[in-house]
């Protein structure tokens, strides 16, 4: 019987060309400016890490005052200045940590290149890797032990081990950042989560991947300032690298792994008793005022989706739904001009339940084909979000398998149900009157 019905739409929106066109285009605009949106909506608002990102959080201790607050709601700082920075890695109170800063560096001359190459890094500990599932290609991170000897180490990213070695294995061969040698002890593979939740205050959230990976003991070592924000409050008269490391500028990103809620517990409860101890010493002289988020949480506190991102799909949406009332009116309209063949069906005994199959398998039809067009309209309108957001942001935006899937469906259902109430009316046409009228 489904052949048979499809037989019938098929013939049926032949019949009414113009309006099965008119149909078509209502979905297939309809739909396209909604997948579009989403398409960059789902992108901003992704999970970066969803199997572990109940397990990292990041600390906030407030270093300024209530007075002196980031936003000026009473919220800590969204960095950490280099004494609670250090304070917490001495501390050992996770089984994984790492603080983190971005670095802008040269990478000098040497092989085939005549010209240094500017590189943008990231300084942090050994424990970074896996504490954030990054993929190798090729070697390791580095361990503890060279966290604390400062070693001169170095891992690189594909992309630019690619434009350095030729993508060759390159472990144990020598870069030259900033007139100082490291040895490559690993290369990640392609690894760049958007956005980019461990270094949202330091750098782009939606960001490229860093060319390379440093210890940030060494970094320190060497008075590599940070290429992120650095963020400071009242008078700073710091002479020279010490005293910016003993001001209570903010700069360094500090992520821990808490596996368990205890240990979540014991965390915030080292983190407050670690406030109130810099209270009694008298660095602060306000009461404790600390923060423990998740990934999740530190996304949503950073507002890391754009507020256009949000707008757009909620008018997007909102044109979709006023394209189904048209095809509502459109489906009404060309079903109740067969009142006639209903009744007569209806009279030979077909039942209500046949009418609905047969009148919402023609909706179905009509919903696939501006689906399909939906699906030409959307591949076209990401190509073009760029007009409309960041390139940083549109670069994000992209049709793929999910997304194909998620058109033909939606626009499937949606006229479906938007034919509910048509096809109701149709199921109801009384076969006797239109007899005789006829």
């Amino acid at each position: 019987m489904f052949a048979y019905y499809l037989d019938l739409a098929l013939r049926s929106l032949k019949r009414n060309k113009l309006l099965t066109a008119l149909m078509i285009v209502a979905i297939g605009f309809g739909v396209a400016a909604s997948m579009i949106t989403y398409s960059v909506f789902r992108a901003v608002s992704g999970n970066p890490i969803p199997d572990k990102s109940a397990q990292l959080f990041t600390p906030q201790i407030d270093s300024w005052g209530p007075q002196q607050s980031f936003n000026g709601d009473g919220e800590p700082p969204q960095a950490l200045d280099y004494t609670d920075a250090m304070a917490l890695m001495h501390a050992h109170a996770a089984k994984r940590q790492t603080l983190i800063y971005p670095v802008q560096m040269t990478v000098m001359p040497g092989g085939d290149r005549s010209l240094p190459i500017n590189a943008y890094g990231i300084a942090a500990y050994g424990d970074f890797f896996p504490m954030f599932e990054v993929p190798f290609q090729y070697g390791s991170g580095w361990s503890g032990t060279e966290d604390q000897a400062r070693a001169a180490v170095v891992v690189l990213s594909e992309a630019f081990n690619r434009k350095l070695f030729g993508g060759a294995d390159s472990l144990g061969h020598e870069v030259n950042l900033g007139g100082h040698t490291y040895r490559v002890v690993g290369v990640i593979r392609h690894w760049n989560p958007q956005p980019r939740f461990y270094a949202l205050f330091g750098g782009s959230d939606f960001g490229q991947p860093a060319d390379f990976y440093m210890p940030f003991t060494r970094a320190l070592d060497l008075h590599i300032g940070t290429a992120g924000n650095n963020s400071c409050r009242g008078k700073q008269t710091a002479r020279g690298w010490d005293d910016y490391l003993q001001s209570n500028c903010v700069w360094i990103n500090p992520w821990v792994e808490l596996d368990t809620p205890a240990e979540v517990a014991r965390y915030r409860n080292f983190l407050e008793g670690y406030a109130v101890e810099q209270q009694r010493a008298g660095r602060f002289n306000w009461p404790p005022n600390v923060r423990l988020r998740d990934v999740t949480q530190w996304l949503a506190y950073m507002h890391v989706v754009p507020p256009e991102s949000r707008i757009a799909l909620m008018v997007s949406l909102g044109f979709f739904v006023i394209c189904l009332v048209n095809t509502v009116g459109l489906l009404l309209a060309k079903f109740m001009r067969r009142a006639g063949e209903i009744g007569v069906r209806r009279a030979l005994g077909a039942s209500r339940r046949e009418i609905y199959f047969q009148f919402l398998i023609e909706a179905a039809t009509v919903g696939l084909a501006g689906g399909l067009l939906g699906l030409l309209l959307t591949a076209v309108g990401v190509s073009g979000v760029g007009l409309l957001f960041e390139p940083q942001i549109a670069r994000l935006a992209h049709v793929d398998l999910s997304l194909i899937a998620l058109t033909l469906g939606v626009a499937i259902a949606a006229t479906v149900i938007a034919a509910f109430y048509p096809t109701w009316r149709a199921a109801h046409v009384q076969p006797a009157w239109h007899l005789r009228t006829n």
